[in-house]
């Protein structure tokens, strides 16, 4: 079986959790539980007839730590940058997040997540505001971890990227 590991990162109270847990378990809880530090979750998804056990690293947002822990980074396949819709403030977070992170992983496979789709009569993040992060190549896609909308979708198109990225995958 190949393994790959993913992680979350974004501000606090965007979804992040609930996103793994809906992909995860298939469920979605109102109650708001803080991330600290990392959390592990694992899902095996089916990509052209292979196994993929993805093993998901939920990071603890920006604003509790003021930076994302880079030895959780290590090893990794993919990034999921995770937003909240609702919140623009999340959307500057995330950029700058990524600035960081992109000094040392220059060429990971990413993808943008915004978040609270359910909500989305509240969204203050616009088209106009993702443009870049499409031209830039990021896969860009809005989910519900509510709904359940494109959660499903978004692992499962990050578990092809990276099979199409890495032809060294771990087999056991």
């Amino acid at each position: 079986m190949i393994k790959k590991k993913i992680c979350l990162i974004g501000a606090y109270a965007v979804g992040k959790t609930s996103l793994v847990r809906r992909f995860v378990s298939g469920i979605f809880s109102d109650n708001y539980l803080t991330t600290v530090g990392v959390k592990i979750d694992q899902r095996t998804v089916s990509v052209d007839d292979r196994e993929v056990r993805l093993m998901i690293w939920d990071l603890a947002g920006r604003d509790e730590f003021q930076a994302v822990q880079k030895s959780y980074l290590r090893g990794s396949s993919a990034f999921l940058y995770v937003i909240d819709g609702t919140r623009r403030e999340t959307l500057d977070a995330v950029r700058e997040e990524m600035a960081e992170i992109a000094a040392e992983y220059p060429r990971m496979t990413s993808a943008l997540l915004v978040n609270k789709h359910d909500l989305v009569d509240d969204w203050e993040i616009t088209e106009d505001l993702l443009a870049p992060f499409r031209q830039a190549g990021f896969l860009v896609l809005s989910t519900s971890a509510k709904t359940g909308e494109n959660v499903a979708e978004a692992f499962d198109e990050m578990a092809r990227r990276m099979l199409g990225d890495d032809a060294g995958a771990q087999e056991n």
